[in-house]
């Protein structure tokens, strides 16, 4: 082998048309990548306070998957593809998924209704049936749950169109419940005094709404009452946990008999019945 093989072999790589196409075709690949992730960064900056998360994160998503198309799309022409024959087989091919996951369609057009009627949003508690947790994820096909006692739930967006779906902090303030039982021969005007001046007293709850204080019903061995205060979502959890403890040292040291479960019998006189 003479010293000018190796040149000419070089030269015929260097002439070779098919090497440029595949080159430049992976130079597109590589700008389209490095474009899409920088739009998708542009597109979170310029629109982070207009948007609600979910859809910066859908809309982010959007624009990295177009941006790196069109130059996947370009990449492909380069390498001789007509553009033509691959949106015909694309075409094609969506018909047959479309035949054979008919459940996954109905969980995208779900997810399409879920996102244009915002009933829902990134960091939101849901209840769906017996599962509450916290929105981490919004998706095309499901929703993902992280729940209180941080288990990872995927819930098909079918699933919620077509359930109940109670969202827990939608709205800014929470209204707490408790009941509870108090003596018939207690106060009810001496209980409210009470529970109001408690609920006063404890953090995080406001004074408007105010606080209320229900009679539920007359039960065997109670009067039994529900006390409501309102409180800010965020700390909702916190209230909940030191509630009742608080209702019962206020209604200790005012007092008032919590009863338990008790039975009073009365026995007439009867003539015809012996008194042992």
């Amino acid at each position: 082998m003479t010293a000018a093989h190796p040149v000419q072999y070089i030269s015929s790589l260097l002439l070779n048309e098919r090497l440029w196409e595949v080159g430049r075709a992976l130079v597109l690949l590589s700008t389209g990548w490095l474009c899409a992730h920088f739009l998708a960064a542009l597109f979170l900056r310029l629109f982070s306070r207009k948007f609600s998360p979910h859809h910066l994160m859908l809309g982010k998503r959007a624009v990295f998957y177009v941006i790196f198309l069109f130059f996947m799309t370009s990449s492909l022409h380069e390498l001789g593809f007509k553009l033509s024959v691959l949106m015909g087989a694309a075409g094609i091919l969506t018909v047959a998924v479309g035949f054979a996951s008919q459940t996954s369609a109905s969980n995208l057009i779900s997810g399409l209704f879920l996102l244009g009627e915002g009933s829902i949003a990134l960091g939101d508690w849901i209840k769906v049936g017996e599962t509450t947790g916290q929105i981490l994820s919004i998706d095309l096909l499901s929703v993902k749950l992280q729940t209180v006692n941080n288990l990872y739930v995927r819930i098909p967006n079918e699933t919620l169109i077509k359930s109940e779906v109670v969202n827990i902090t939608r709205f800014p303030i929470r209204r707490l419940d408790v009941r509870f039982g108090v003596a018939y021969k207690e106060d009810i005007s001496q209980v409210r005094a009470t529970l109001f001046a408690l609920a006063d007293a404890l953090p995080h709850s406001l004074d408007e709404p105010s606080p209320l204080l229900q009679v539920e019903e007359f039960a065997a061995s109670s009067i039994n009452l529900k006390f409501c205060i309102w409180v800010p979502r965020e700390y909702y959890m916190d209230m909940l946990a030191i509630i009742h403890e608080n209702i019962k040292k206020a209604l200790d040291k005012a007092g008032i008999e919590m009863p338990f479960n008790q039975l009073v019998v009365h026995q007439a006189n009867n003539p015809g019945i012996d008194h042992l």
